[in-house]
């Protein structure tokens, strides 16, 4: 609810700063005394339209600021909003800001932070409700009516599941499109796919295998130098040559020679030992030498398998990732989707039949919604022409339509294909006939003014338990109407104020002695310019002015006002 309003330099309004209560407030004043131009000011905080007819004259710039409670009802997405703008502050207040300059430009603020005018205007459509000649009527606004028919017709128990139904269809018809455009990107990739598994699993790659192969390859190509090397270790090793004779014959001497120092000292014979394990070494060393000299193989035929293999590996480890297993990866991955290729179809054909099957669920709750809510319009349509005969509007008829559009594509109720959306089948219009012999128009093209008032203090009796927003405000919803029906007006509005803030601007006494506050406005004269001054009526200074809304301050009147 709005808690405080301070207004500067607007229109004739100087310096003006107003506390608000709950319930019913109350403005009464003069013709021309700038009631309404608070209500304009109030317009502009919320994203109204202004211009620089509005900034005080001789003023460079105007401004509008006020502090509202944020409403429980509406607290969930209002914070959701500030969150979503980096603009929470305390979780309970919220304060919007309105400042007009001279040369056009104007300037919003929510909590205290620039923000643009559209982030004004939808977090004001949370706060604020205006009806008079403004513009900002919120049910003039189509896309709210089947919102307040819902929580007048209590449907939340029934569109609850519906939504969650209609959430698990709109993921399934993602996962059929997915799936589909896989299946259609893959097969056109599908002999590609063919080629690169194919050519991969024909390989028949082995990890490790490329080391091996490498180390076999340096063997064949050097197997010449390899052979020479051998012989002419062996050779030293075992044949030696007139000139140096092999080192086992050298090493032979040196054991017989040792052997015969340690049998004369005998603290020596350990040398003799360490001599026969190089000899038995040396042996191991010509063996296996030998062992190696037969296995060197002269095979040019092998040495090109082994290159044309290495190739091979290379060749796909180029294309394939840079590795062996990179390869073999991709040759798996690659028959993966060939044999997903193949199951797609099975795969949406399941998905569809799922999707057909949630669809005639959908069916079921949107026909069990759609007549909730037809019910619920019936008796809305009732309610709202009782209200508007207490108000003197008794030819008025009102009217909830509700329709629905074909859609080859849409849910099948009653035979039919209707276009569905996250609400449900129904489209639904408030309808109205001001008058007898008319025929129902839309609510957006109604005529503004008091009419207008009185009709929307109609709807907003019947379903003030389901609009949320906190803050209404009336502004000539008097026009036309006497005090009989003033008093009549004033009790809907009092009523309306137990479960709304409600400001009104009234010329009738009827109405104003409702209020909970009474709020008296007037011009005065200060240093030859004109201003508006609002002040708090209470006691005597309440009755005072009731009686002189009735006429004249007299006894009778004063008794009228009591």
């Amino acid at each position: 609810m709005l808690t405080e309003l301070r207004i500067e330099n607007f229109a004739i309004i100087s310096a003006l700063e107003i506390r608000f209560q709950p319930g019913l407030t109350t403005f009464t004043g003069e013709t021309g005394a700038g009631k309404s131009i608070i209500l304009d000011a109030i317009m502009a905080l919320v994203g109204g339209k202004t211009d620089a007819g509005d900034i005080r004259a001789g003023a460079e710039r105007a401004s509008v600021e006020a502090e509202f409670r944020i409403p429980p009802a509406s607290r969930d997405e209002i914070t959701a909003i500030l969150q979503r703008e980096a603009l929470e502050e305390d979780g309970e207040h919220i304060t919007l800001a309105r400042e007009l300059r001279r040369e056009g430009r104007s300037v919003a603020r929510i909590n205290g932070r620039a923000v643009s005018l559209g982030l004004l205007r939808e977090l004001g459509a949370y706060l604020v409700d205006i009806h008079g000649q403004s513009e900002h009527l919120s049910l003039l606004d189509v896309r709210q009516h089947l919102g307040l028919l819902d929580r007048y017709a209590e449907s939340g128990a029934l569109l609850a599941p519906y939504r969650s139904s209609y959430q698990r269809l709109q993921s399934l018809r993602r996962s059929i499109h997915s799936l589909r455009q896989a299946e259609q990107e893959a097969r056109q990739r599908q002999d590609l796919l063919a080629f690169q598994a194919q050519e991969i699993e024909t390989a028949r790659l082995q990890p490790g295998e490329e080391d091996d192969l490498t180390r076999e390859r340096d063997r064949l190509a050097n197997a010449e130098a390899l052979a020479s090397h051998a012989q002419q270790a062996l050779t030293l090793l075992e044949e030696g040559t007139p000139e140096n004779p092999a080192l086992s014959d050298l090493l032979g001497g040196l054991v017989e020679n040792l052997a015969a120092l340690g049998r004369l000292d005998a603290s020596q014979s350990a040398l003799a030992e360490q001599a026969e394990n190089l000899a038995e070494s040396l042996s191991d060393l010509g063996r296996e030498l030998r062992d190696y000299q037969e296995q060197i193989e002269f095979n040019p035929r092998r040495l090109e398998q082994v290159e044309e293999r290495l190739h091979l590996i290379q060749t796909l480890k180029k294309k394939y990732g840079g590795s062996i297993q990179s390869a073999l990866d991709f040759g798996r991955e690659a028959r993966q989707k060939l044999e997903s290729i193949e199951t797609a179809g099975e795969q949406i054909a399941l998905l569809e039949a799922e999707e057909a099957a949630l669809l005639d669920e959908l069916a079921t709750q949107a026909a069990a919604l759609s007549q909730r809510r037809r019910q619920a319009a019936g008796q809305l349509g009732q309610a709202v022409e009782a209200q508007l005969a207490d108000l003197s509007m008794n030819g008025a008829r009102f009217m909830v339509e509700l329709g629905s559009k074909p859609d080859p594509q849409g849910l099948p109720v009653e035979g039919e294909r209707v276009a569905f959306n996250e609400n449900g089948i129904d489209q639904v219009e408030f309808m109205i006939a001001p008058n007898p012999g008319e025929g129902f128009k839309p609510l957006v093209k109604i005529a503004s003014g008091g009419e207008t008032s009185r009709l929307m203090l109609a709807l907003k009796n019947v379903l003030a338990g389901a609009d949320h927003i906190p803050t209404l405000i009336f502004d000539e919803i008097d026009q036309g109407i006497g005090g009989r029906v003033g008093m009549v007006v004033g009790e809907k509005l009092w009523q309306l104020g137990r479960q709304h803030q409600v400001l009104v601007v009234t010329h009738l006494p009827q109405l104003a002695a409702f209020g909970g506050q009474h709020y008296g406005v007037q011009k005065q004269l200060e240093g030859g310019r004109t201003s508006t001054r609002v002040y708090l009526l209470d006691g005597q200074a309440r009755l005072d002015e009731l009686a002189a809304m009735l006429g004249n301050l007299t006894d009778a009147n004063l008794s009228a006002a009591q």
